[in-house]
């Protein structure tokens, strides 16, 4: 499913939704880069999926970590067998809540992301 912040139509503006909570931030390129390592299977692969370095991948899943007080990612080591990564449940609950907050921010704005799109046109 696409996120709202990435709807766009002839009279719709986008909405990028960034949370500061008081340990730190999240935004869309954090939660982008959950879903990725949900679809991939690996912080490896998410970040290069997302054109982004593996030590990239991995700070910005220890920042997530520490805002919430708890892993969002859980890792089985490589090796012969390859490892990977999953997220947990308190990361598919952030990626799930992020999302509805992100939904619900979208539709309460389009009325006036139509107008200001009408406006910026004319």
């Amino acid at each position: 499913m696409k996120p709202a912040t990435r709807k766009t139509g002839p009279t719709i503006g986008a909405l990028s939704l960034r949370i500061d909570l008081a340990h730190g931030r999240i935004g869309p390129g954090k939660i982008d880069l959950l879903e990725a390592i949900d679809r991939e299977g690996s912080i490896s692969a998410a970040g290069r999926a997302l054109g982004m370095s593996y030590k990239r991948a991995w700070d910005l899943v220890d920042a997530l970590n520490q805002i919430l007080g708890t892993l969002v990612v859980a890792t089985s080591p490589g090796g012969y067998r390859g490892g990977g990564a999953v997220l947990t449940d308190a990361g598919r609950n952030l990626v799930a809540d992020y999302r509805a907050i992100e939904r619900a921010a979208q539709r309460a704005a389009e009325p006036r992301l139509t107008a200001l799109a009408r406006r910026v046109r004319a």
